[in-house]
């Protein structure tokens, strides 16, 4: 068990670093002028072991939110009121920065942002996962359409409120300036999204 233990943090760190690595070329060159190829060689692994762990490109990037996908479904698990509790959990990422919320102005943040924002490719990769994090939220809200029709709504209100919040900060405004905003605008929206899913509180 602890070889298997110490078998998984391994291929972790070897999926962090080679993203790292990645990311780094990307930012320095940009998305499309870097090749896999150049990042294995970067990595010192070669390409067919690259794309055992990274089957496309693009993975290369959305590595660093892939552990958010089960995020949404894992805050709502057990809860009696499932939108009560992601809009504590989303209003917990804003106090505390988290760049998911896009209230975060680290510089190395922001220039994920742009570069994941700034290229096709990813924003088309990036859909998918947000269809993974729809499909697990709605089977954690029971499964069936409205299930699904409640998580999509939920998703979209999630990357909307994230990526109004990056945006803004991006064009220069202070995190200090953006903040009280991204909690009103966090509790508004949450707000009709109780409202106009009633049915998918527990404790009535």
């Amino acid at each position: 068990m602890g070889e298997m233990g110490l078998r998984e943090r391994k291929r972790q760190r070897m999926y962090q670093d080679v993203s790292d690595i990645a990311v780094r070329l990307f930012l320095d060159r940009g998305f499309d002028a870097v090749s896999v190829a150049e990042v294995a060689a970067a990595a010192g692994i070669s390409k067919p072991t690259l794309f055992r762990y990274f089957p496309a490109k693009e993975d290369l990037v959305l590595h660093r939110i892939a552990d958010h996908e089960a995020e949404a479904a894992r805050v709502v698990a057990g809860a009696a009121d499932p939108v009560d509790a992601l809009r504590l959990h989303f209003l917990a990422g804003l106090e505390r920065r988290d760049p998911v919320t896009g209230l975060n102005d680290h510089p190395d943040v922001l220039a994920f942002h742009t570069l994941l924002y700034g290229t096709p490719a990813l924003v088309a990769r990036a859909y998918a996962h947000l269809e993974r994090s729809e499909a697990a939220l709605a089977e954690s809200l029971g499964g069936g359409l409205d299930a699904r029709l409640a998580a999509g709504q939920i998703i979209a209100v999630q990357r909307i409120l994230a990526q109004d919040n990056w945006r803004r900060i991006a064009a220069g405004e202070p995190v200090a300036e953006v903040a009280p905003d991204a909690v009103r605008a966090a509790e508004r929206a949450f707000q009709r999204l109780g409202e106009g899913l009633p049915e998918l509180r527990r404790d009535r």
